[in-house]
């Protein structure tokens, strides 16, 4: 199937590793102009070489910390000299958790990963909103975390962030609708990114078994008895970034393996 990708400006925000890092891939792939943005000069330029190797050609990048206060003005400055102002699609793939019980959280703890899970992609949907209405059959499309809607143990920080993030994209999916621009969420069950790699090997040291033995563990309320990859997950992520998916707006769709069994 064309995805319709070639010639779209496509920026993706947390670009350089996991979900975000496959999405660019396989949009560069599919002839889309894309732009990485990380924090991490080094994990960028990693990031590029990876996707110039897949597509033939390296993506723009853009070094930006999009916790900071004025991030947004920053991204909105560089699109619109690279792009003359317009893009056709954002990607926002930044977020993480604070495995811990809810009475050793901070005020600290519950600030920061709001910062994180959620300012963050607010400031930057804010800011280059502009240069959205600007582009083509444009689209948005936020990473959110099956736990929004099957809250996991001691993951609460993150439960309730990424719950907040079902309510942000509906809601703009609405008031974006005049403008032409799709709004739509891809919430992720257990995935091999780094984040799952770096905790399972944190609990190996703490626990004295294997990563392997800890990842099979987290498999086992999965129905499909695995972990996702990112790739798996990148796929939603471009199709509903792409035309091909021009009447879906508003919507948070799992690929999770199954892992949240709620109805809706």
């Amino acid at each position: 199937m064309d995805l319709e990708f070639k010639g779209r400006r496509v920026l993706v925000v947390g670009g350089s590793y996991g979900i975000g890092l496959a999405s660019a891939r396989q949009m560069s792939v599919e002839g889309a102009d894309v732009a990485i943005v990380s924090r991490s000069a080094g994990n960028l330029q990693t990031a590029a070489d990876e996707i110039a190797t897949a597509a033939g050609r390296a993506p723009r990048q853009f070094v930006c910390d999009v916790t900071a206060a004025d991030a947004g003005a920053q991204l909105a400055q560089w699109v619109s000299a690279e792009w003359g102002g317009a893009i056709d699609a954002v990607v926002t793939a930044v977020g993480g958790s604070i495995r811990s019980a809810f009475a050793d959280l901070t005020d600290e703890d519950w600030i920061g990963n709001y910062t994180f899970n959620v300012l963050s992609t607010v400031r930057t949907i804010r800011a280059l909103l502009p240069h959205l209405s600007a582009g083509q059959a444009a689209s948005i499309v936020m990473l959110g975390a099956a736990a929004s809607k099957m809250p996991y143990q001691h993951q609460i920080v993150s439960n309730v962030h990424k719950a907040g993030l079902l309510g942000l994209n509906k809601t703009l999916a609405a008031e974006f609708a005049d403008k032409g621009i799709r709004c739509n969420l891809v919430a992720p069950g257990r995935t091999l990114t780094p984040l799952w790699i770096n905790r399972a090997t944190k609990m190996s040291q703490e626990e004295g078994r294997s990563v392997e033995d800890i990842l099979a563990d987290f498999s086992k309320d999965i129905p499909l008895a695995r972990f996702g990859t990112a790739d798996e997950i990148a796929r939603m992520v471009v199709w509903l970034s792409s035309p091909c998916a021009s009447y879906i707006t508003g919507q948070a769709i799992n690929v999770d393996g199954g892992i949240a069994r709620g109805l809706l």
